[in-house]
């Protein structure tokens, strides 16, 4: 499946316009990561737990708007974008939705 941010694939003939997909994942915090990012946030750097969590939860959402996009016999999507956003009671959970057009390319 090929996954595009651009609204067309380079050297490509889109046949078909089969719809929009979407992908969302929702992950709630975790307090041992935040008191590894809190540490973190003291002596300076980059938070490896946090980072490794917006991964998962991006991969997550791209699976699930690829499998959506396999669903309508698409063969690729074009125009995707990202979108995080913290959410719930005080922050704590994240979301992570992703969405574009699955097409079938010549």
């Amino acid at each position: 499946m090929i996954v595009s941010t651009t609204p067309t694939i380079q050297n490509r003939t889109i046949s078909t316009y089969k719809g929009i997909v979407c992908g969302e994942v929702i992950i709630g915090a975790h307090i041992g990561k935040d008191i590894l990012a809190s540490f973190t946030n003291i002596v300076g750097g980059r938070s490896d737990a946090y980072e490794k969590t917006i991964r998962e939860t991006r991969d997550g959402a791209l699976d699930e708007m690829m499998r959506d996009a396999e669903r309508l016999g698409a063969n690729a999507i074009v125009g995707v974008k990202f979108d995080y956003q913290v959410i719930g009671q005080s922050g704590s959970m994240m979301m992570v939705a992703v969405s574009g057009t699955a097409v079938i390319l010549d």
